[in-house]
């Protein structure tokens, strides 16, 4: 197998890329534990944010709050599930 394949087999672009060229990318030699924490550290992040969102009141919200707040909650989500799924392909 060459360098190049190699590579591109090490490294699995995140879902959440909006560009051609992948910039974010999950290290799938990163141990299972390794990805399981930065799944949960994205997912924690995002039910935090909820759990705040639970107690405000959007009556006097920008529309554009809204769609800044949906976008921040699919890339921590989308981001997570990424890692978990990198990390359930390590898992015998």
């Amino acid at each position: 197998m060459n360098t190049l394949n190699l590579h591109l087999n090490r490294y699995r672009p995140l879902n959440s890329n909006f560009t051609d060229s992948p910039v974010l990318l999950i290290d799938t030699d990163a141990s299972s534990q390794e990805l399981q924490s930065c799944a949960l550290q994205r997912l924690r992040a995002a039910s935090n944010l909820l759990e705040t969102l639970s107690c405000l009141s959007f009556q006097q919200a920008d529309g554009k709050d809204s769609s800044h707040i949906v976008g921040v909650l699919h890339l921590l989500v989308q981001d997570g599930c990424d890692l978990l799924e990198a990390a359930n392909f390590k898992t015998p």
